[in-house]
């Protein structure tokens, strides 16, 4: 059994009188890629902002690889990576000044060409930001989540906007991730990324976590309870149909 990385119980958060999520509770295990799901609204962002260090809880215990939330955030920062948005990083840096800026904030020293080999963005070293299209601009903001080494790292919507090839290669950037032995936790309104991607996922709506296991039991327990799909399901999709007849590889 893999150890728990991340403990959350009975955590709470209220704007004013508004209670933005309400006493979840829920465990990540070491080296497993976990999705929080919910519609716009549901906590799952507060629930990861909190987490992230980067918002404030009412109540409940947050534990990040045995430290407490409470008591030991700086620490908990040195060990994560966050997903920023591209609206995040200076524009008039290219990519190979970006990292360097990055190694000075972590006090790291990463191979920085060995960094956009593994995103696939080796041949964008000397290009700005702005000139990057979106699925590239989601792999940077991916390799920059990496800088620090970290044990886990959070990833928002992360192929929200981007075409078939550069989403099926960026869920690869994840597994690969995942494969070196770091914690993926992934947020995602895409149920087919979710159950490519996740070990495990939790469901929340109105604050609450409503569900919670692998896609494969969450599916099954459904088709037990009785539940019949008016259309019959092909082996394949669309999506399915797009990638093979214009390929795997980026059009960039």
């Amino acid at each position: 059994m893999s150890r728990t990385i991340i403990s959350v119980n009975n955590l709470v958060k209220n704007y004013g009188s508004f209670q933005a999520v309400k006493g979840i509770s829920f465990h990540v295990n070491e080296g497993e890629i976990f999705g929080l799901l919910g519609p716009n609204g549901a906590g799952k962002s507060t629930t990861l902002e909190i987490i992230e260090t980067l918002r404030s809880k009412t109540s409940g215990e947050v534990i990040v690889d045995g430290l407490n939330l409470d008591k030991q955030p700086g620490e908990i920062k040195k060990i994560i990576g966050v997903q920023l948005q591209s609206s995040g990083y200076y524009p008039g840096l290219n990519l190979l000044q970006l990292i360097d800026l990055f190694n000075g904030l972590y006090n790291k020293s990463v191979d920085s060409m060995e960094l956009l080999e593994m995103v696939n963005l080796k041949d964008k070293a000397k290009s700005k930001l702005k000139q990057l299209s979106g699925g590239q601009k989601q792999r940077f903001s991916i390799a920059t989540t990496l800088i620090n080494d970290p044990k886990i790292i959070f990833l928002d919507e992360p192929t929200t906007g981007l075409d078939p090839q550069a989403r099926r290669s960026l869920w690869e950037l994840v597994k690969n991730i995942r494969e070196k032995g770091t914690t993926v936790i992934i947020t995602t309104h895409y149920m087919d990324e979710a159950e490519y991607l996740c070990d495990r996922v939790a469901i929340i709506d109105q604050g609450k976590i409503i569900a919670m296991d692998t896609p494969d039991k969450l599916i099954d327990d459904l088709i037990n309870s009785g539940f019949d799909r008016p259309k019959e399901m092909k082996l394949a999709n669309l999506e399915d149909v797009f990638i093979n007849k214009t390929g795997h590889s980026l059009r960039e």
